[in-house]
């Protein structure tokens, strides 16, 4: 069975924006990577972030910043490839275990499923390398669709089938960007 290669990032949503971003660039001496007033992405090592803080305030005014208005928004896992993501995607698929969006960033290709808790998990396969991503982040295509957009999971795994080059899995699909699940939180 094939299992994820590492744990990818965790997205925090929350209604003290800075106070946020610093506290975890001052605890794992992180720095941005991408900031803009909505949304944040934070790296400390190899990866393209291992932290993305979301200002609520500006993504969905009017909470009270309890828990439950703000904390942790998902988990994210990464797959060696697209191969191992969308045959997970199969078994997953087979035992009645569906993502509520699937979505490709630009950055990586993502499945996004809850939890019998409604806890918000995203099992993704790197479509860039990380300084590529990093690059993408400050790039026109992720200014103009910094979401995404959506794909067809049961056409991907049947090109992957088919044979098809991870590149081609992999390639950002043409289209609008993808609209945000309420299931999300966002």
């Amino acid at each position: 069975m094939t299992v994820p290669a590492h744990l990818a990032h965790i997205v925090h949503t929350t209604r003290r924006y800075a106070a946020m971003i610093d506290w975890y660039c001052t605890v794992f001496n992180a720095h941005p990577v991408h900031r803009d007033p909505a949304l944040t992405f934070l790296a400390f090592d190899e990866e393209n972030h291992r932290f993305a803080i979301a200002n609520l305030d500006v993504m969905r005014p009017g909470g009270d910043g309890r828990q439950g208005d703000v904390g942790v928004n998902h988990t994210a896992f990464t797959y060696a490839g697209a191969g191992d993501l969308l045959e997970t995607y199969a078994r997953l698929k087979a035992l009645g275990i569906t993502p509520y969006w699937p979505v490709h960033h630009g950055m990586t290709l993502s499945l996004y499923y809850q939890d019998p808790d409604g806890n918000r998990i995203e099992l993704q396969a790197d479509a860039l390398g990380p300084q590529d991503a990093i690059a993408y982040f400050a790039s026109p295509a992720f200014a103009a669709n910094p979401i995404g957009v959506g794909y067809d999971p049961d056409a991907l795994l049947a090109d992957y089938r088919a044979g098809a080059s991870e590149a081609a899995l992999l390639r950002l699909p043409a289209g609008p960007p993808s609209p945000i699940p309420s299931e999300h939180g966002l």
